[in-house]
């Protein structure tokens, strides 16, 4: 299958802090780990714990509000955004910059709860996908090469994002049928013989 990047969203969790010097933050769970998620009906996604270590340690993960490579609220690099693994999913937090009324705006609308959701981009380079005798599918991404944290309005898995699983959908469904034909054919050829 042919790597493509794909966005996971997750609602809740997303808090304003102010520190005594005055430096103002948004934090909480970008990702949260052993957690499915459905991407349409009888899809699902989780991330397993250690998906993010060699992102973390490998790249300079930038904050963005919304996916919006134009808006960049922090950097690690910069020191502007901190990320860590625990045992319960990828923690963050970025530093606001208060001479920057975007990310004001974004702070306050965190403030009064108007935005709870957050994301991040990734690379899925190591998954594992299992299918139940129900054609229920599930995916566990291993590891995730992470190019960006956001901080969104709407989690939500949008149908463009997920079109790789979409086509491997199709493909497998193709093999499956595939299969129920060459059984039945060989089921037939037994009885005439």
């Amino acid at each position: 299958m042919e790597m493509e990047k794909r966005n996971a969203y997750f609602e809740g969790g997303l808090k304003i802090r102010a520190e005594d010097n005055g430096e103002k933050y948004i934090e909480g769970y970008f990702a949260v780990f052993n957690q499915e998620t459905e991407l349409w009906k009888d899809w699902f996604e989780q991330i397993a714990p250690g998906a993010f270590a060699n992102s973390l340690q490998n790249n300079d993960i930038r904050c963005l509000f919304n996916h919006n490579t134009d808006f960049v609220m922090g950097r690690m690099s910069a020191g502007t955004l901190e990320l860590r693994e625990d045992a319960h999913g990828l923690w963050g937090r970025v530093k606001i910059n208060e001479r920057d009324s975007a990310a004001m705006d974004v702070y306050e609308r965190v403030a009064r709860g108007d935005i709870t959701g957050c994301s991040f981009g990734f690379y899925p380079t190591s998954e594992e996908k299992r299918i139940d005798d129900d054609d229920t599918w599930h995916w566990t991404v291993k590891e995730a090469d992470t190019s960006e944290v956001s901080i969104c309005p709407f989690p939500a898995y949008p149908q463009t994002e997920i079109q790789a699983r979409a086509s491997e959908q199709a493909e497998q469904r193709k093999q499956k049928l595939e299969r129920q034909r060459k059984a039945l054919k060989e089921k037939l050829e037994a009885i005439v013989c």
